[in-house]
């Protein structure tokens, strides 16, 4: 019940008041204990006691998009829906400010075209500094004339997506509003009237002089006419040098933008340059790191076949050392002759133990020389 609309109030654009707020915003403003504890039960004339205790303006705010008083008092007002009396009071009150856009923001939501123009416009006046606050929680400082210059130009304000309004000119051109009046335009007027009234020069007693600054003399009829010919002149002349600079700047932009696109072309041309470069002294690096490493294996493959064939040779001499001290050690009888043998057949040395001393003291032997002892 305390959410429902007034079952008075009229609908705005074909549906229900509070639904030109967005449901999940609705669904927090009813959940919010400012709405439950202070915006139950008010109506239009004890909602003025609470729109001037207000400090600041916004929308949600915080982790979990917590709505400001402020936007909770709109959803109020557009649940009972004031009459548009008050909600003109509501903008015309100059002793608070946040009554004033709070009613503002509620006619942006359901005025029509021209009653927004009529009645926001003229708060372009007041400069009185807002408090506002933002989605993080911080507060920042605007103004009133800045609050309503984005209700005028924007279709977003505090977290609510304000309808499509017609521009200004479209109404002015269909007679439908007047032209815009600035405040300041009654003080030009003034000022001007002011500097023809005073007197141009004072105490002039020639007669024609006077007639001349009073403005009957043809003197300065023919003074005002040249003038005016010369501003004529000046501003064809102007309109010339005007096109000319024109041309100058398009002349001069497009030789910049061609330098540019050069420069640029050059430096891709030296940056390709400088990486075919360096690749090419990178492969070279390569190629010449490959050959190191050719290199060490092969000079590590001979040194192994080597120290492999040095190994088998000394196995090879350690097992005939193992065998003859084998073959002594198992007929001890028979070492008698044999060293008999030996010293019989050692005049020539053929019989060496070893097959290539015996080799060499057999060609000794033909040959007629001493054999090797070894």
């Amino acid at each position: 019940m305390a959410n429902r609309t007034d079952p008075l109030a009229k609908n705005i654009r074909g549906t229900n008041p509070q639904n030109l707020v967005e449901k999940i915003l609705r669904s927090k403003i009813y959940q919010n204990t400012y709405w439950k504890e202070q915006c139950f039960g008010l109506t239009a004339e004890t909602l003025v006691d609470k729109a001037m205790e207000l400090d600041h303006l916004g929308g949600t705010f915080g982790g979990n998009r917590k709505p400001s008083p402020f936007i909770c008092l709109v959803m109020k007002m557009l649940q009972i829906q004031p009459e548009k009396d008050i909600v003109v009071e509501f903008i015309k009150n100059e002793d608070y400010k946040y009554v004033r856009v709070l009613g503002a923001f509620y006619l942006r939501l359901t005025g029509t075209d021209i009653d927004i123009y009529r009645y926001l416009e003229p708060l372009y006046n007041d400069y009185r500094k807002l408090r506002r606050k933002l989605a993080d929680g911080q507060y920042a400082l605007t103004h009133v004339d800045e609050y309503i210059d984005e209700l005028l130009t924007t279709d977003y304000s505090c977290d609510i997506a304000l309808s499509r309004i017609k521009k200004r000119w479209i109404l002015e051109q269909n007679q439908t509003l007047e032209p815009r009046r600035s405040a300041l335009e009654d003080d030009f007027e003034e000022e001007e009237e002011k500097d023809e009234n005073e007197p141009l020069a004072t105490g002039l007693d020639d007669e024609h002089e006077k007639d001349y600054y009073r403005g009957g003399s043809p003197t300065r009829e023919r003074d005002r006419d040249r003038r005016r010919d010369s501003h004529r002149y000046r501003d064809h002349d102007y309109g010339r040098d005007r096109d000319y600079d024109r041309d100058y700047d398009r002349d001069r932009d497009y030789d910049r933008e061609r330098g540019r696109r050069d420069r640029d072309r050059d430096r891709d041309r030296d940056r390709h340059r400088l990486r075919d470069d360096k690749d090419y002294g990178r492969e070279r690096d390569r190629e010449r790191d490959r050959e190191h490493d050719r290199r060490d294996r092969d000079r590590g493959r001979r040194r192994s076949y080597s120290r492999s064939r040095s190994r088998s040779r000394d196995r090879k001499d350690r097992d005939d050392d193992c065998r003859r001290k084998h073959a002594r050690s198992a007929s001890p009888a028979r070492d008698e002759p044999k060293k008999k043998e030996k010293k019989e057949k050692k005049a020539d040395g053929t019989d060496h133990p070893d097959p290539e001393i015996a080799e060499a003291n057999r060609l000794r032997a033909s040959l007629g020389l001493k054999p090797l002892n070894c």
